[in-house]
């Protein structure tokens, strides 16, 4: 199907992912890419318009990360974003300095409301500011838009080019009318007519999977989470019985959750699957002995997984097709081109180098989370299972802090089970994007029955969040959190301490490792 496509060009910004999604929300399906994509490639991919996010260099520095200046002449609308702006203005003859004044943070913008980009905005907007340079001189045949006090140049256009750009984050919630910019440029300037929809992503997949599939045999990676769940039922619903499901029980998982994946997608469950339940937790515990830093962990369990995997699939037979349920967000944050990693998602930058397969489908990789809930709406999965606490690949694997033991993956599962049981009776777990107990590797005295002990801390997590790329600590009523510290102390051998992560996302990430 020909689908519009709108392109995010990535120079290190810690918001690339947002701008996708904000411009998914306009119902045009958008892709991050590096910054250094060629000119042949963006001209292949005809997209209607293209992004440049902020980053962290100065375009004037040795560290500049620059793209080619002739995509300015593809005749494609360029929408330039904090270093976006400052690199279109430096490449096109305008001059970037570093500024008198920074800014940081909610910043009052005047703005031009004849400007194509800001129809519709205020004259005067509160917008999300985050730079030392800016913008001292526009180049020839650019107009300036927006200003601040001490920003002369705050946006700027040349619309006989269809080139724009604004030095503050329209993406962020903090700019108050910020989606009605990026809906501007996306749906008026691109000329785009923002059709793409939940319903026609899940019938072309479909397609696309029984053609690249034929007459092969399928292994998907069943972990009962959200993400698995959905590409179970997409391939199901793609080849049948040609797709069998493998769910290992690393040892990892929440407490009873093995039965409870076993109950919904196993033989007395609804769909009707090839299910195979591997019950494998001795042999991760071996391979994870000893082991400290978090990114070994998540590869350890990542190649751990694809080797039960194939010696799964040697025993059913020739398989063909290894299925996973990576969406957007693992792709980007295990390392986008030159992008930071973040952090290795068992599922991409954890698998090892070799695989015996021949090929990996994943169906989601182009989606969020919000979108593959939709997804698993519509194809009919229950919105109790759409909509259930995510749980990452690598389990209680990171949300341990340092080594990973039977021991203290009980106290975790049994703290974990005790916080999630409270929210849900208190009421407060509505709004909440995910919340869970993790163990920290901090022990230290306390006092219980007269005696003292030499337990383990646990840390409540809890994050409101639409899409997980950013995130807020919610705020549990504080009654609520001194019954689950209460119970945990009580109830959980092992841990005599109750810590609350108040951090958000960025700086933080939502899971420990």
């Amino acid at each position: 199907m020909e689908r519009e496509t709108v392109i995010v060009l990535d120079f290190g910004g810690q918001y690339n992912q947002l701008i996708a999604r904000r411009v998914r929300e306009c119902n045009v399906y958008c892709e991050v890419h590096p910054y250094d994509l060629s000119l042949e490639q963006i001209r292949e991919m005809n997209p209607r318009g293209i992004i440049f996010t902020g980053g962290p260099n100065s375009v004037y520095g040795e560290g500049a990360v620059l793209c080619e200046k002739e995509i300015f002449d593809l005749g494609i609308p360029v929408l330039g974003i904090c270093y976006g702006s400052q690199l279109m203005a430096h490449l096109l003859g305008g001059r970037v300095t570093s500024a008198p004044v920074s800014e940081y943070g909610k910043t009052e913008v005047i703005v031009d409301q004849n400007a194509a980009l800001f129809a519709g905005v205020s004259g005067k907007t509160i917008c999300w500011m985050s730079h030392t340079d800016y913008i001292e001189k526009v180049p020839a045949d650019f107009t300036v838009t927006a200003h601040t006090p001490v920003c002369p140049a705050a946006a700027m256009e040349c619309p006989e080019r269809k080139l724009y750009a604004v030095q503050f984050h329209p993406e962020v919630m903090h700019t108050v009318e910020g989606m009605t910019m990026l809906r501007n440029f996306v749906l008026n300037i691109c000329g785009c007519r923002g059709d793409w929809k939940m319903d026609a992503f899940v019938e072309t997949t479909i397609q696309a999977i029984r053609a690249k599939v034929g007459t092969g045999r399928v292994l998907c990676a069943l972990s009962g989470g959200v993400d698995s769940s959905v590409a179970a039922v997409l391939l199901a619903r793609a080849v049948g019985k040609q797709l069998t499901c493998v769910f290992v029980d690393h040892g990892l998982l929440r407490k009873n959750e093995g039965d409870e994946v076993e109950a919904v997608f196993g033989p007395a469950g609804p769909y009707d699957l090839n299910f195979i339940r591997v019950n494998a937790q001795e042999r991760f515990y071996e391979k994870l002995a000893g082991v400290m830093e978090p990114e070994q962990k998540r590869k350890i369990i990542g190649e751990e997984f694809i080797r039960v995997f194939e010696e799964e699939a040697k025993k059913i037979g020739a398989v063909d097709f290894l299925v996973q349920g990576t969406i957007y967000p693992d792709v980007i944050e295990s390392g986008l081109g030159k992008s930071a990693v973040i952090k290795s998602h068992h599922n991409v930058g954890g698998l090892p180098d070799y695989v015996d397969f021949k090929e990996i489908i994943e169906p989601l990789r182009m989606l969020f989370k919000d979108e593959v809930r939709k997804a698993g709406l519509e194809l009919g999965i229950p919105e109790h299972l759409v909509f259930r606490q995510p749980f990452p690949g690598p389990g209680l694997g990171i949300r341990i802090i340092g080594e990973v033991t039977a021991e203290k993956v009980r106290m975790v599962q049994e703290a974990d089970y005790i916080y999630r049981e409270e929210i849900a009776k208190a009421g407060v777990d509505q709004g909440l994007g995910q919340y869970f107990a993790a163990l920290t590797n901090m022990r230290s005295v306390g006092v219980m029955g007269d005696e003292r002990t030499y337990d383990y801390a646990v840390a409540l997590r809890a994050v409101e969040t639409s899409d997980f790329m950013t995130a807020e600590a919610a705020q549990i009523p504080w009654e609520v959190l001194g019954k689950v510290t209460n119970r945990i102390v009580n109830e959980v051998k092992g841990v005599n301490r109750v810590l609350y992560d108040c951090t958000g996302k960025p700086p933080a990430t939502v899971e420990l490792e």
